[in-house]
């Protein structure tokens, strides 16, 4: 099964959170933040209003608190809007 996002919506895959700090310290699962570099997935087609700015495969940056959680097959996926966006990683 696939989802095909409608309108100005983008399918992200969230990245694995760090385990260690930048000085070698492992952190518990409690103490993991939320990560918030993802992966494009699927892009919706956009509106009149929204043009699509990503595309299948860029690493994107997005708020925190965005966008709605979905699982299917297994998979834990994120669906936002593309305002939610903030940022292409390269």
């Amino acid at each position: 099964m696939t989802i095909k996002p409608l309108q100005d919506r983008v399918v992200l895959k969230m990245t694995e959170a760090e385990e260690t700090t930048q000085s070698g310290i492992i952190l518990s699962g409690s103490a993991k933040e939320k990560p918030e570099v993802a992966e494009v997935i699927e892009v919706g087609p956009g509106t009149a209003d929204v043009v699509m700015e990503v595309k299948q495969g860029n690493k994107v940056l997005i708020s925190k608190y965005s966008g709605t959680n979905v699982k299917l097959d297994g998979e834990e996926y994120i669906i936002v809007k593309m305002e939610d966006i903030l940022a292409v990683v390269e």
